[in-house]
């Protein structure tokens, strides 16, 4: 089994099915209807909807740690040795816990496996107010470099647009904290306003496939697209794999690594995504192996941390 890197997961997207229902005392199937995506959603909206039974069992210390322990070992399981999860804190305050307890909470969990290493990014959303938003830049200070590596954006690109937080990443910028976007996931607009913004990653990007302009201006920044084939296909951004814009990019030398985004939504892992690409397209284990090598230069880590990583991420045949 290939070692690999995992940038693009959501805590809340990937709690296990076995862990949900011993949580909430429901059975698998019932579980299954609330936590997984049907294939293929309408749209992301519907997709989105399989976020808030999870974020409802996530509003304990005791259940933000044990979901977050879940999380790595099974990260553990799929081979990772390194993973930047992604989670919006401000979602789990909803029964009183206070954003610090949040967010040590979750490190905790994570910390219990000491096999893999990982760093949480904290998500703005696009559906909350500047204000709120802020606290996630200002929490992501607090603890950059205690566990915490920067920021992100998500949530309904179709509904709320990048250029509305252009102010948002100026701050962060000035504070020093890196960010990744979510943009291009279901259309092209953002696109241009990521890229302008400086960023070095991209959550989604495969719809700048539209544009031959946009994937020309994503290889001269040296940007990386966090790319979550089954995600896409499960939102109906594509009709099926084979549709799938990945190997296209890849073969354009675009930078990208393969991701699960939502584990349990999308019902995958990544030696499922390698599979389906093995499969699929033209791929074979040494392209597989390479975006993971490169990753390496686009993860929120020190110089010393990424030689580390190079280390332990050798091809296995």
């Amino acid at each position: 089994m290939l070692k690999k890197i995992e940038l693009h997961v959501h805590l809340d997207g990937s709690i296990s099915l076995d862990l949900a229902s011993k949580l909430s005392n429901l059975s698998l199937l019932e579980i299954k209807e609330k936590m997984v995506a049907h294939k293929k959603c309408n749209d992301l909206s519907e997709y989105l909807n399989k976020f808030d039974f999870p974020i409802s069992l996530m509003q304990s210390e005791k259940n933000l740690k044990l979901i977050s322990k879940d999380l790595v070992d099974n990260l553990e399981k799929d081979g990772v040795i390194y993973a930047e999860i992604r989670f919006c804190p401000l979602y789990h305050t909803k029964e009183g816990l206070d954003l610090d307890k949040v967010i040590k909470s979750v490190l905790e969990g994570l910390g219990e496996n000491k096999n893999v290493k990982t760093n949480l990014l904290l998500c703005m959303m696009r559906e909350l107010s500047y204000e709120d938003n802020k606290k996630i830049i200002d929490l992501a200070k607090k603890y950059l470099g205690r566990g915490v590596v920067g920021i992100d954006l998500a949530g309904n690109e179709k509904k709320y647009k990048l250029k509305n937080y252009k102010n948002l990443f100026i701050y962060a910028k000035k504070n020093n904290i890196p960010y990744t976007i979510h943009a291009g996931e279901v259309d092209d607009v953002d696109l241009l306003d990521a890229i302008n913004l400086s960023v070095k990653r991209i959550g989604h990007g495969v719809k700048c496939i539209k544009d031959p302009k946009l994937i020309s201006l994503i290889k001269e920044k040296n940007i990386l697209l966090e790319v979550c084939p089954t995600s896409n296909i499960d939102t109906n951004q594509f009709n099926n794999i084979k549709d799938h814009p990945v190997y296209e990019l890849y073969k354009n030398k675009v930078n990208i690594l393969i991701n699960t985004d939502n584990r349990t939504v999308s019902n995958t892992t990544l030696e499922k995504e390698y599979t389906l690409l093995l499969k699929n397209f033209p791929f074979n284990e040494s392209d597989l192996y390479f975006m993971n090598l490169n990753s390496i230069n686009y993860a929120f880590l020190s110089s010393e941390e990424k030689l580390e990583l190079l280390e332990k991420i050798k091809f296995v045949n």
